[in-house]
């Protein structure tokens, strides 16, 4: 049991600084919102190598922990939104074994995106934020992909 709870310890403050350290490196892009998502690489891994439901304990905590520690109740609102659809998005789709750590990270970038841009509608009260929804899954797209190709690299590193 221990060794349980020093893993869990251990993968969600490495999820907790990978937020962090994202937050430090400025991007080069225009738009608002997008990031790589550095510490979904994090969850995949546990999805992979643990279970769904460590999985999810290990994004609940780094969630919550990350708004608390960087945040405020914006953050935490579209952080829990993404975590929510994507992770199940995510094992389900590793669950049916027809996709790559890849096509599944790609999956939960996209609903991760998804997630958040209804939660921006709704703390706005707007729909007008549709015209946003291609930006967020090209982003989605290459932010999965880069996490799944690394993803991929530990999960088969790791044992």
């Amino acid at each position: 049991m221990r060794k349980n709870i020093a893993q869990y310890a251990l993968l969600t403050a490495l999820a907790m600084t990978l937020s962090w350290l994202e937050s430090m490196i400025p991007l080069p892009v225009l738009l608002p919102g997008m990031k790589a998502g550095l510490a979904n690489l994090v969850v995949v891994f546990a999805l992979y190598r643990l279970s769904f439901r460590e999985a999810a304990a290990i994004s609940l905590a780094r969630v919550l922990l990350t708004a608390a520690s960087f945040g405020n109740a914006y953050s935490l609102a579209y952080s829990l939104a993404g975590a929510a659809l994507s992770l199940p998005v995510m094992a389900g789709l590793k669950r049916l074994d027809r996709f790559t750590v890849l096509g599944v990270s790609i999956a939960g970038g996209i609903c991760h995106n998804v997630a958040q841009l209804l939660v921006a509608a709704a703390v706005l009260g707007t729909a007008r934020l549709g015209w946003y929804l291609p930006v967020l899954l090209i982003s989605g797209t290459l932010a999965g992909a880069a996490i799944g190709a690394a993803g991929g690299v530990v999960i088969s590193r790791v044992r």
